[in-house]
C-alpha cells in the first residue's frame, strides 16, 4: 500500500465539483507538475479550450502513434494553433523499425505488445517530470471506465490521474463544442465515436457502445494506459 500525501480536498468533494472546478483546482494543487495528454478527439478539444477559459498554462503530452488518420492530425494542427498549446512529444518507434525487430503488422497480431511500444512505454518516459496527469476520459465511454472517478492515484505510472469531465455525456461534450465553436475530429461526423489508430478503429452504430470501434472483434477494451 503507497502512502499518499493527502490531498486539500477529499474524493467526495472534488466529485461534486464543475469540470471547471476540477481543472482549475488541479493547477493550483500540482503547480507546475501537472500535465495534460491529447489524443486529438472531441474530449481533446473540450479541455484544450477549457484550459484557457480557467486562465492555467500546462504542457499537453501528444501520444502520436505514427498510425494516426490524417485527420486526427489536421485536427491536432488546428487545436494546437487555436490554443497556442506546448507540446511534448515523446519518442516513438517508427513503424519501419517495428517491423523489422517485431515483425509486420503487429497490431494484427498482438494488439497489446503493439499498444505497449507505441503508446505505454512512450507516455511512461513523458510523465517522469509529473506528478498529475488531466485526461478526458468519462465514465459513459465504456464499462471499463464506468467506476471512474474525478482524481484518483495511477500506480502503474505513479502519480495522480485528473478527468474533469468523468461525469459528462456524449451530448454534454458536444454541447460544449458547440456553445464555444472549438475545432474537433471531423472523422467523428462520419461514424468514428471514438478515434484511435488507423488499423484499430471502425466507425460504430448509433446503438452500439461510444468505444465499440476500437480493437473491434477483440475483447480488448484499452490501450493500456488506462489500465487500473
Amino acid at each position: 500500500m503507497i502512502d499518499l500525501p493527502p490531498l486539500s480536498l477529499d474524493a467526495a468533494t472534488i466529485e461534486t465539483m464543475s469540470a471547471e472546478e476540477v481543472l482549475s483546482w488541479a493547477a493550483e494543487e500540482f503547480g507546475t507538475g501537472l500535465c495534460l495528454s491529447c489524443s486529438w478527439q472531441k474530449q481533446s478539444s473540450v479541455l484544450a479550450h477549457m484550459m484557457r477559459a480557467v486562465g492555467i498554462d500546462i504542457p499537453v503530452i501528444e501520444l502520436d502513434t505514427h498510425l494516426f488518420f490524417r485527420e486526427t492530425h489536421q485536427t491536432r494542427d488546428r487545436i494546437v494553433d487555436r490554443f497556442r498549446l506546448t507540446l511534448i512529444r515523446p519518442s516513438v518507434p517508427t513503424i519501419a523499425d517495428q517491423h523489422r525487430i517485431e515483425g509486420p503488422n503487429l497490431w494484427e497480431r498482438d494488439a497489446d505488445r503493439c499498444c505497449e511500444l507505441r503508446k505505454v512505454q512512450p507516455l511512461t518516459s513523458a510523465l517522469e517530470p509529473f506528478d498529475a496527469w488531466v485526461s478526458g476520459l468519462r465514465r459513459s465511454q465504456s464499462p471499463s471506465r464506468a467506476g471512474l472517478r474525478k482524481v484518483e492515484y495511477s500506480e502503474q505510472f505513479g502519480l495522480w490521474k485528473v478527468h474533469p469531465l468523468a461525469d459528462w455525456s456524449d451530448d454534454d461534450v458536444w454541447q460544449y463544442i458547440a456553445e464555444h465553436d472549438i475545432p474537433y475530429n471531423p472523422l467523428h461526423d462520419v461514424g468514428y465515436r471514438s478515434i484511435g489508430c488507423i488499423p484499430c478503429t471502425r466507425p460504430t452504430g448509433p446503438e452500439e457502445e461510444e468505444r465499440a470501434g476500437r480493437w473491434a472483434g477483440s475483447d480488448k477494451l484499452e490501450c493500456g494506459i488506462h489500465q487500473e
